[in-house]
């Protein structure tokens, strides 16, 4: 997927599509972390949760460009 995407005559950059869908993913691992208690040995939570954001991003894209 490189390139747009087409939404009803509308066109998105597929970057823009991949970044929704990983934050989509990265908001629910991040209540399974929260609701299974981890964040009690987390230091910094908001650069954790940055830092799971870009990982799931690179898979996402990763897997988009296969």
């Amino acid at each position: 997927m490189i390139g747009e995407v087409n939404f009803y005559g509308v066109y998105f950059p597929s970057l823009l599509v991949m970044m929704v869908i990983a934050f989509a993913a990265s908001s629910l691992l991040r209540r399974a972390l929260a609701r299974l208690g981890l964040y009690r040995v987390v230091w910094h939570r908001s650069l954790f949760n940055f830092a799971l954001y870009l990982i799931v991003l690179g898979g996402t894209i990763a897997l988009f460009h296969r």
